[in-house]
C-alpha cells in the first residue's frame, strides 16, 4: 500500500484510479461502506483504489476547534488499507486548500493528479469553498471531466453512522455500542510514562499509565474490560492482554489530572515504560467512584478485575485473584 503526504507525493506517471474522498477519522461501519463501493468499482474497471483523507481534520482550520480524535492518522491509513485501498493520500488541509472552488478542487486533486475513473463519497459528502459542492456537483464535474459519481448511504443495519454519533457513545461510556457502529472496539494509543506510583508501590496492582495525543476520544470516566498490547512488536515477543482500565482523575486521591491506565490481568512482570502500547475498550464494568479509604478501593479493584475476567475470558476461575485498574496509580 503506498502512502502519499500531498499531492506532490503522487508519482507522475500515476495512471487512472477509482478514489475515494473523506475525512474517515474512525473509519467506521458507514465509511467501510464507502470503501467497499469504491474496491467493487476498482475491480470492475480494474483499476486500483485510492483514498483521498484530510489532516488536520477541517474543522481545525474552519473553527477552531477539532473532534475529539477516533483514530490517530497512522492508525487511520493502517485501517483504510485494510479495507482495500492500494494508496492514501493524506491532503494538508490548511486555508488555501479550503479556499479552492469546489471545481479547482475538483481539477486539481481528482483530475489532474489522480485521474479519476470514478470518485466515491458519503451521500452526505461537501467539498469545495464553503462547502458549495455536493454529489450533484460531483456527478456533474464528472461528466465534464469523464469520472463517475457514487454517494454513499453512511448505513448499516439499517442505522446512519456518523463519527458524530461515536463520539457521544464514546462520551457516555457506551463503549460496546461505539464499538457496534465502529466494527471493532474503539482504540486509544500512546507511550507508557511513569505516573504517581501507586499502583505497584501502595495498591500491590501495577498499571501502564498512557500518554495519549492531545484530543483523543477518550470514553467517559469509568472502569473497563478491554486489551492492552504493543503497537509493533519483534517475532516472538508476547504483544496481547486481557486489561482492566481506568478512565478518570482517581478522586479517591483528589487526582486532578484526567488519566487513561490499564492493567495486564494478573500480570506483575510487564516492562512497558517507554513502549507505544494501545487500549481496547470492550465493555463498560462502572462509572468512576470516589472512596472513603484506600481499603474500600482495593475491595472495588477486586471486584473490578473479577468482573474483567469474567466478560473477557468467560471464567471467572481464570487466573488467580488480582487487582484492577481502577484508580490505581501509574507504574508498569
Amino acid at each position: 500500500m503506498r502512502r502519499w503526504g500531498g499531492l506532490e507525493d503522487i508519482p507522475s506517471e500515476w495512471g487512472r484510479s477509482v478514489v475515494a474522498v473523506g475525512v474517515f477519522d474512525g473509519v467506521h461501519r458507514g465509511h467501510q461502506a464507502i470503501l467497499a463501493t469504491a474496491v467493487e468499482r476498482g475491480r470492475a474497471l480494474d483499476l486500483p483504489v485510492v483514498v483521498v483523507t484530510f489532516d488536520p481534520h477541517p474543522e481545525t482550520v474552519l473553527r477552531g476547534a477539532t473532534p475529539p480524535v477516533l483514530t490517530p492518522l497512522d492508525r487511520r491509513v493502517e485501517l483504510l488499507a485494510g479495507q482495500g485501498a492500494d494508496a492514501v493520500c493524506v491532503l494538508p488541509f490548511d486555508k488555501p486548500l479550503s479556499a479552492r472552488s469546489p471545481e479547482e478542487f475538483v481539477r486539481s486533486v481528482l483530475v489532474d493528479r489522480l485521474h479519476a475513473a470514478a470518485v466515491v463519497v458519503g451521500e452526505d459528502f461537501r467539498f469545495g469553498h464553503r462547502a458549495a459542492g455536493d454529489v450533484a456537483a460531483l456527478a456533474g464535474f464528472g461528466h465534464e471531466f469523464g469520472f463517475t459519481a457514487h454517494g454513499v448511504p453512511l448505513v448499516a443495519d439499517g442505522r446512519t453512522i456518523t463519527s458524530t454519533r461515536v463520539r457521544a457513545l464514546l462520551a457516555d461510556g457506551d463503549v460496546s455500542s461505539a464499538a457496534a457502529l465502529l466494527g471493532r472496539p474503539h482504540r486509544v494509543e500512546g507511550e507508557v510514562v511513569h505516573g504517581a506510583a501507586r499502583g505497584r508501590e501502595l495498591l500491590g496492582f501495577p498499571t501502564a499509565n498512557m500518554d495519549l495525543a492531545p484530543g483523543t476520544a477518550v470514553p467517559g470516566d469509568g472502569v473497563y474490560a478491554g486489551r492492552l498490547s504493543r503497537v509493533s512488536t519483534t517475532a516472538g515477543q508476547e504483544s496481547l492482554w486481557p486489561a482492566a482500565i481506568s478512565v478518570g482523575t482517581n478522586p479517591t486521591f483528589d487526582g486532578a489530572e484526567r488519566t487513561v491506565e490499564a492493567y495486564a490481568l494478573d500480570r506483575d512482570d510487564l516492562q512497558l515504560y517507554g513502549v507505544h502500547m494501545a487500549v481496547e475498550f470492550t465493555h463498560r464494568i462502572r462509572g468512576q467512584e470516589r472512596f472513603d479509604s484506600v481499603d474500600e478501593l482495593i475491595v472495588a479493584m477486586h471486584r473490578d478485575v473479577a468482573r474483567c475476567r469474567e466478560v473477557l475470558v468467560g471464567d471467572p476461575s481464570v487466573g488467580p485473584a488480582a487487582g484492577s485498574a481502577g484508580e490505581s496509580g501509574s507504574t508498569a
